[in-house]
């Protein structure tokens, strides 16, 4: 460790980015720092319980995502104190995060303030808050990128002003990702007197006040740096997995053994760098023959993580329909009674309802059963507004990522990116594709364990002969569908159409025509996409 002025003392602000490796802000406040503060201010927004929610958790966050942000801040204290630090965990004044850290600032006499940058509205907010009390009190302020492979406004500028609408686009703008800090620490400065303040010790999911989750399903997938290193290091051995790693061949309906690395959560809080993630999977290549490319490899899924987030970053509005310039203007129903028995998974069609059980229970589920479930409340089925599901997804999924959730919401609803409305998910062939026997309907659906095979997805069809013998009477034990998918999906592919030619119209009447349909015209002077090239990377899309 570098020599010391016993008077500076700096402070990193933990929000994302809970890790020790590859943390620039966490390296930039231990240099030349006599006495440093490792802060991390729990923001009531994302913790206190909402008794009104659909499932336990506060109005933003279901109790699945907290575990996992709880875990990840305990599994940081841990390494923190092995170097000689710890975690100093506080509470939001008055409910503001920012007027905490402030206030911290100004009470131990920091000299130096580093943290990750964010590029979230609600984070650049709150960031700036803090940023322009620091300035005018003479702190010095230092905020790398570091959540991402790329910075977000350069990739911008680069683009003329203006974010890339394509993976193809994005991909020629980027270039190679810098390198990670690799520079390992055995200790760090000392933490600082902090006088009268109280220091939380890391609560657990009970403390917070959650109500009785006795008989919550503990997710598999623990949070922590040491965990994402961890499964990190065990999914890459498999060299020829890494290898060969296609992002459309993925089995949807594996929950035993998922068909992805699950890294996206750790991802996601930054327990994981994606730079580290990144370079190490290079490592692997390197000492390979031959490995699939971007945009379907393991790189390809980070590229499609950072195109999101720089689209997100240059596009006002993008979490929403109105007066989002990407996003087509879709009339969408609105049918409360539809939507909630989607959420909690009561729709009658077990593929679908078993995602969506597996999402309140584990708040995670495979890309493609993401697709499955997004389709059928939009596009496929019920004709529900994307922004809805969006805040289901939002709350529940311990992944959840502001950038990447709203741009798959756009995707997978045809609001943006991609346009091909006609192509809709079965929510009964899809699943059984990959699961003909129905074992993942069986696990997340107890009550049609016993249903056999020929009627695992169409229950409703079986005599009800075989639903007494298999105790499940449809209709009372398990619902009957809320819509005929046949009936259903051929009025959305109608309506879809309708609002696509009225866009149409509206932007340019006197250059439409009816094939023009077909065919997306890329703006922001990005090249046309046919659909078949727009489908392709459909399959290929990208957070799980």
């Amino acid at each position: 460790m570098e020599a010391a002025t016993a008077a500076t003392a700096a402070m990193v602000w933990f929000r994302k980015g809970l890790r020790v490796h590859d943390n620039p802000a966490l390296d930039a406040a231990r240099r030349g720092a006599g006495r440093l503060y490792p802060v991390f201010v729990l923001d009531p927004l994302y913790l206190r319980p909402d008794p009104a929610a659909a499932s336990p958790g506060s109005a933003r966050a279901g109790v699945a995502r907290v575990r996992f942000l709880l875990e990840s801040l305990g599994d940081l204290d841990a390494r923190l104190r092995r170097l000689g630090s710890r975690l100093l965990l506080l509470r939001a004044r008055d409910d503001d995060v920012a007027d905490a850290v402030c206030a911290a600032l100004k009470d131990w006499n920091i000299d130096k303030l580093c943290f990750e940058s964010d590029t979230e509205p609600y984070a650049l907010a709150r960031d700036k808050k803090v940023t322009d009390f620091a300035m005018a009190s003479g702190i010095e302020v230092f905020a790398p990128v570091s959540h991402t492979l790329f910075v977000p406004a350069e990739i911008i500028n680069k683009n003329g002003g203006r974010p890339p609408l394509t993976y193809q686009s994005f991909i020629a703008i980027a270039g190679e990702p810098p390198e990670p800090v690799l520079e390992e620490y055995s200790e760090l400065p000392p933490v600082g007197d902090t006088g009268e303040y109280e220091l939380l010790l890391v609560p657990t999911v009970e403390e917070l006040g959650y109500g009785d989750i006795s008989q919550e399903e503990i997710p598999p997938f623990r949070g922590g740096e040491t965990e994402a290193l961890r499964r990190m290091k065990e999914s890459l051995q498999d060299k020829e997995w890494v290898a060969k790693f296609e992002k459309p061949k993925g089995d949807p309906s594996a929950f035993l053994k998922p068909a992805t690395t699950v890294l996206s959560p750790y991802l996601k809080f930054g327990c994981l760098s994606s730079r580290y993630f990144y370079h190490c999977i290079q490592d692997v290549y390197r000492s390979v023959r031959k490995y699939t490319k971007p945009p379907v490899s393991l790189t390809g899924q980070l590229l499609w993580r950072d195109f999101f987030y720089t689209v997100s970053f240059g596009t006002p509005n993008f979490d929403q329909m109105k007066g989002n310039k990407i996003c087509k203007q879709i009339p969408w129903s609105e049918n409360e009674e539809l939507f909630v028995a989607w959420r909690d998974g009561r729709t009658g069609y077990p593929w679908i309802d078993a995602i969506m059980i597996q999402l309140r229970k584990w708040g995670w589920m495979h890309h493609l059963a993401r697709h499955s479930v997004a389709c059928f409340l939009t596009r496929g089925d019920l004709f529900i507004h994307w922004e809805k599901g969006r805040d289901v997804f939002d709350r529940l999924l311990i992944d959840s990522d502001w950038a990447i959730n709203n741009g798959n919401w756009l995707w997978l609803s045809c609001s943006s990116f991609f346009y091909q409305y006609h192509r809709i998910y079965s929510p009964v062939t899809f699943g059984k594709k990959y699961d003909p026997n129905g074992n993942y309907i069986r696990h997340f659906i107890p009550v049609l364990k016993d249903m056999p095979r020929e009627y695992i997805y169409e229950p409703w069809t079986a005599p009800l002969s075989i639903q007494k013998k298999a105790k499940c009477i449809i209709g009372k034990d398990y619902p009957k569908p809320v819509v005929d998918h046949e009936t259903a999906s051929k009025e959305c592919r109608k309506r879809m159409g309708e609002a696509y030619a009225s866009s149409r119209l509206d932007s340019n009447p006197s250059k439409v025509k009816p094939s023009n349909l077909s065919r997306r015209k890329m703006s922001h002077g990005d090249q046309d996409a046919s659909n078949s090239s727009v489908a392709k990377l459909l399959k290929t899309s990208r957070s799980e």
